[in-house]
């Protein structure tokens, strides 16, 4: 049994000799699933293979991913610009024309010279960066499987509290089975006396009117069906706490179906005592409903 939380953080970071990057992936509550990524400069072309790899993983949530890339060996070439070392050159040559013999400029003179020296980036070779992309795939692999330890991990303190409400329904169940107000003798004698006072109240009632609100007493006057139905979405509930992988859409239309039963108990109760416990029913299935947002 593997419930996952929605919610989670992770973090992974590595390097090789010409590269350094750091992953940060968060997660949290979502009807499907959303990726949203932030790469870093140059690196958009790995987009569609980032988010096949978090889509092969979960199926609810919304996540972010954030890379942040940084090319540590030095790219950067030196070379001169010809331009201006030709008319460095030609200057010389002038000087020379008009002032005689010159001592030769020196290479620490000559680099002084601003603009001579001119500074460019080197092209990252194919290898080098195809290494450097399956590096930061691998590390992503590595923050999404942390990610997911810690959904489990919230999955897990979120299932035996779930579990707790569903123990507090199935007590509450068992209480409004024991109420004397839903035993079949109580109902019997209720509905005579209500079907009784009907008939004596129906002097100008035709006859079709009188079993229409005769059957609608019978059909008010027994929540035994809601009762054996609020039962066996219980065990649904519980049967599903139990699997392994994405339940939370299915725990959430049972809540819907939990709330419509304890809505027509409610609705049917004529008794104090019933309405009480259908009405912290309610209550309790609302915290359930609120837990189960947050499951996978």
């Amino acid at each position: 049994m593997t419930v996952s939380s929605m919610t989670g953080f992770a973090r992974s970071a590595g390097r090789l000799e010409t590269c350094a990057w750091s992953w940060e992936v968060k997660s949290v509550n979502g009807k499907g699933i959303d990726v949203r990524t932030r790469m870093a400069g140059g690196f958009d072309d790995l987009e569609p293979r980032v988010k096949a790899l978090v889509t092969n993983r979960f199926r609810r949530g919304n996540l972010s991913l954030s890379l942040d890339f940084e090319w540590t060996a030095s790219r950067t070439r030196l070379s001169f610009n010809e331009t201006v070392l030709d008319e460095i050159l030609g200057l010389i040559d002038t000087l020379k024309t008009r002032l005689g013999d010159l001592r030769p400029p020196s290479a620490d003179g000559l680099l002084a010279v601003k603009g001579l020296l001119e500074t460019t980036e080197g092209e990252i070779d194919d290898d080098t960066r195809q290494k450097a992309e399956a590096a930061v795939l691998a590390g992503l692999d590595e923050a999404l499987s942390r990610l997911a330890e810690m959904r489990a991990g919230e999955g897990e303190k979120l299932a035996a509290v779930l579990h707790g409400q569903l123990d507090r329904i199935a007590r509450l169940h068992h209480e409004a089975r024991a109420l004397e107000s839903v035993q079949p003798e109580r109902i019997g004698a209720r509905l005579s006396r209500q079907v009784a006072a009907l008939c004596a109240d129906a002097t100008d009632i035709p006859p079709e009117r009188l079993a229409q609100e005769a059957a609608l007493l019978m059909t008010k006057a027994d929540v035994r069906e809601e009762l054996d139905r609020l039962a066996a979405h219980l065990q649904g509930a519980r049967s599903l706490l139990d699997e392994d992988g994405a339940i939370g859409r299915r725990l959430d239309f049972l809540c819907q179906e939990f709330n419509r039963e304890a809505n027509t108990l409610c609705s049917k109760s004529s008794d104090v005592a019933l309405t009480r416990v259908g009405l912290e029913l309610k209550a309790t299935i609302e915290q359930f409903r609120e837990q189960v947002q947050n499951i996978e």
